[in-house]
């Protein structure tokens, strides 16, 4: 892997993880497209993910404290939240790769994530009574949004808010909570993905490169959302 490529797919890993598009699904097109090898793109999706998260820390610092110190009933929420992912992650990830990890696929699955994004959208229109606070219930139905979100393809931090709004949350807080709760997922999936890694088929160079850019990317990329 080139120096270049690696800061391409950091800027691509940055500008998707936020946005309503999937990061794994266009990935996987550009790695397909670069024809790199399996074993160098589980290291370096790691050294991307990683860039992400730490964006989200920096950016969210301050409420990230606020919870730990005034707001714990939130970690409840995140930890149910997040609990989805993590029982279908460790028993189908394997399975999802084999299947889903593939132009096509990848392809389709975008297609019915936009029909849902636009459903989600007309819903929030029409609900009549919203509410803003993030409750049992609405942790675990976005947690099964993020579940899902595990087939590349499917956005994670889109899914996740657009069925934030359909439980009658405004976006803003959606989308707050959506991150904290990816921050979870993706230290997890990374962690579980570098257990696997048998060795580094990749130099320190475009891993370090591509971590900075998905890092910085990743942080201006929600900070102006």
């Amino acid at each position: 892997m080139t120096l270049l490529q690696a800061i391409f797919l950091g800027v691509l890993q940055g500008i998707t993880e936020f946005l309503p598009i999937s990061s794994s699904g266009h990935l996987v097109l550009a790695e397909t497209i670069l024809n790199l090898k399996a074993e160098t793109l589980k290291s370096f999706d790691v050294a991307l993910h990683v860039g992400s998260l730490l964006a989200i820390l920096i950016y969210f610092r301050g409420i990230i404290l606020e919870i730990l110190t005034k707001k714990r009933n939130y970690i409840l929420y995140l930890v149910i939240g997040t609990l989805p992912a993590v029982i279908v992650g460790l028993t189908l990830e394997d399975y999802i790769d084999q299947v889903f990890r593939s132009m096509l696929a990848v392809g389709i699955v975008m297609i019915i994530t936009g029909f849902y994004f636009l459903i989600a959208e007309k819903i929030h229109k029409n609900l009549q009574n919203k509410d803003q606070k993030i409750t049992i219930k609405k942790a675990i139905l976005i947690g099964v949004a993020q579940m899902f979100a595990l087939v590349p393809g499917i956005s994670r931090s889109g899914s996740t808010i657009a069925t934030g709004v359909i439980t009658g949350m405004e976006r803003t807080k959606s989308a707050e909570f959506s991150f904290l709760l990816g921050s979870i997922a993706i230290s997890g999936a990374g962690l579980l993905t570098a257990l696997k890694i048998e060795s580094l088929d990749i130099s320190i160079q475009p891993l370090m490169a591509g971590f900075i850019a998905a890092a910085i990317t990743s942080y201006f990329s929600v900070k102006f959302l």
